[in-house]
């Protein structure tokens, strides 16, 4: 016998009206939108990897028998690192394979530089950048299998195998060499170190990517249970007509698994068109070469059938009051209650999470799973929380508008927590990125170039020449272990005047008076901490824009869609002569109860794993970072109610003809 699941829910569909066809478009575009941000946040985090490991042949790694030498040197312009790998073929010895980017091995006196690069040495004075590298009549250019992101600075150079360049000197003495200044014998490019400018960046970017999954979870949750009230009493009839519970979940599985289908495709296709824009989105060095930011196929199916997945298993999951007690919801008689089972667990979670936090540094893999862990123990403590509230406004209410939001609160917890936890759990995102300060505050050695076992001598020579007026100490041994040659001997010139021309001036002119040993500034003095902080501070903007984003579509997709569930109620309620102003209030305070008693706790939750977070860094509380957490959070919030008042006019519209409505 053929089964009647297909043709009765094609009926349904073309039966449900308007109306209908306005909440299936909505749950197709928050799939559409959830799809999109997922893939996007996935490519962030495999990108950033893909980019690490290109910059990964530029540090030297030894071999028993080298046919050359490779020395890493990096050199700071407009405070921007300039990655110099120096290369020497060995006589005797056999020919080594080109470097990536390259199609040769660069000869003695050849210099390859990136695009980048290349357009700085074309647009500043040759005193401030290109004389730091040998002089040539043209320079080659590094490809993009050799380069990590179009915007890199980077130099490759043939050297004299005798050169200063390649020489023993040129690994670097102090201890701010580590990662910027290498050099061995080699036999080939296959190193496995990253740069110290792209180390960082897949493990920040997983950290933000934890913390907007769950919202664009709430948001695909929340596009699956769009027309639920509608649905639930068309299906509520069909199951006292006869129809088996088997058939109920297959006619709603196969309704929202194909809303969903169709909108994360078109996520999907939205994000592929617009992966050239995305990939002029600077991180890091800069911004991505298209092919970084593509997934793949096995990723690109993996996040559209997981959203049309979470979408059909949200749907799906309201149909057990329907299968068990289809008259109960037939006659809207049962209200959904929570369990005091939520709080316990809620409870759990926490002391767990005090327990896991109060040892030593955690690792990126484990900072993630506690984020993932304490986002899921919220989501369900949140219904239970609305709903003692809904109660508690119900009991104490003095106004009409109150006491109509407390019943709502109470009726439907569920419904209201969808509504308001998209903000909820942004707030902890903003408590715990506005007043983080990973780091630490290093001495000041601004205006200041040293040079590690030069001579004072020498150094005013180079500076006189080169137009430069400093005041040049000689540091010993065990002088200054705060200074920049970090009690290394050597030379320390004071500069004056002249801004960040001046100091380009000075390194590149002790440069030249010293290949093997580059100058060493303040931005080489800092590198690690702040490609770190700033690492963390780029993810933290994009990720507080893209939750309150989120956050903010789920509210308004939530608003709408409780207009049209409830035009029945509020047809009634008009009848019954309650004014449109009321219900419109009502629906606003709704809003604004639970979402001042969770936002406010999220975010001290947040403020707070930010302090752990400080601490663990040794660093301090940014104080100014409060007022930044108080303009996110009006944000996020004025940006809520822009989202639900959007939906002012479909309730006008619903109650316009109330015995309609109500029929």
């Amino acid at each position: 016998m053929r089964s009647p699941v297909l043709p009765l829910t094609w009926h349904l569909v073309r039966s449900s009206g308007r109306r209908g066809l306005q909440s299936r478009l909505l749950a197709a575009g928050a799939a559409a939108v959830g799809t999109f941000v997922l893939l996007v946040m996935v490519a962030a985090a495999l990108g950033s990897g893909a980019r690490a490991d290109r910059t990964a042949w530029r540090t030297p790694e030894p071999a028993k028998h080298g046919t050359a030498v490779q020395a890493l040197a990096t050199t700071y312009i407009r405070h921007e690192p300039v990655t110099v790998v120096s290369l020497a073929q060995l006589p005797g010895r056999r020919g080594t394979p080109a470097p990536p980017g390259l199609t040769t091995f660069p000869g003695k006196g050849e210099v390859y530089v990136s695009p980048a690069l290349a357009a700085l040495l074309h647009k500043l004075p040759a005193n401030q950048l290109a004389d730091r590298l040998p002089k040539v009549s043209s320079y080659g250019t590094i490809g993009a299998a050799g380069l990590a992101s179009p915007d890199e600075l980077v130099a490759v150079v043939g050297r004299a195998p005798t050169g200063p360049a390649v020489s023993e000197e040129a690994g670097g003495s102090t201890a701010y060499d580590i990662d910027q200044a290498a050099r061995a014998e080699i036999n080939g490019f296959s190193g496995t170190h990253a740069s110290v400018f792209t180390a960082y960046d897949q493990q920040t970017a997983l950290v933000g990517v934890a913390l907007l999954v769950m919202p664009v979870v709430v948001l695909a949750a929340a596009s699956g249970r769009l027309g639920a009230a509608r649905r639930e009493q068309q299906l509520a009839a069909l199951r006292l007509a006869g129809a088996t519970p088997r058939q109920i979940i297959g006619m709603t599985a196969l309704e929202t698994a194909t809303l969903g289908a169709a909108g994360a495709l078109t996520g999907a296709a939205l994000y592929a068109g617009l992966l050239p824009l995305l990939a002029d989105i600077p991180y890091g060095i800069g911004g991505w070469y298209v092919r970084q930011l593509w997934v793949g196929l096995p990723w690109l199916a993996t996040v559209v059938v997981a959203v049309t997945g979470l979408i059909t298993l949200s749907a799906v999951s309201m149909l057990r009051q329907v299968a068990t007690s289809p008259l109960g919801v037939a006659q809207q008689a049962d209200p959904r209650r929570t369990r005091i089972i939520r709080l316990v667990l809620f409870v759990a979670v926490l002391l767990y999470l005090w327990s896991s936090t109060g040892g030593g540094q955690l690792s990126t893999r484990q900072v993630i799973g506690l984020l993932l862990l304490f986002y899921g123990a919220f989501w369900l403590f949140g219904p239970w929380v609305v709903d003692r509230l809904g109660r508690l406004v119900g009991r104490f209410a003095r106004r009409p508008a109150t006491l109509l939001a407390g019943r709502r609160l109470s009726d439907d917890p569920r419904g209201a927590w969808r509504t308001v936890s998209g903000l909820v759990l942004a707030g902890f995102a903003a408590g715990f990125f506005a007043v983080s300060t990973v780091g630490m505050d290093g001495p000041d050695h601004r205006d200041q170039v040293a040079v590690a076992g030069g001579h004072a001598a020498e150094v005013r020579t180079l500076l006189r020449d080169a137009g430069v007026t400093a005041t040049v100490d000689t540091v010993g041994e065990d002088d200054d272990w705060d200074g920049l040659l970090n009690g290394t001997p050597g030379v320390i010139a004071h500069i004056s005047g002249g801004g960040p021309a001046r100091l380009d001036t000075a390194v590149t002119a002790l440069t030249a008076g010293n290949p093997a040993r580059p100058p060493l500034t303040q931005d080489y003095a800092t590198a690690g901490d702040r490609t770190a902080i700033g690492r963390f501070a780029e993810v933290s903007t994009a990720t507080l824009a893209l939750s309150f984003l989120v956050a903010t579509a789920s509210a308004g997709l939530t608003a709408a869609a409780g207009v049209l569930d409830r035009r029945r109620i509020y047809g009634l309620l008009r009848l019954a002569g309650t004014p449109l102003k009321v219900l419109d209030r009502a629906r606003v305070r709704e809003t604004v109860i639970p979402l001042v008693a969770l936002a406010g706790g999220t975010t001290a939750v947040g403020v707070y794993l930010s302090y752990r977070l400080n601490k663990a860094f040794g660093a301090s509380i940014n104080v100014t970072g409060a007022l930044e957490l108080a303009m996110c959070v009006a944000v996020g919030a004025l940006a809520m109610f822009a989202a639900i008042g959007g939906s002012r006019p479909l309730l006008r519209r619903v109650t316009q003809d109330a015995a309609r409505s109500a029929d």
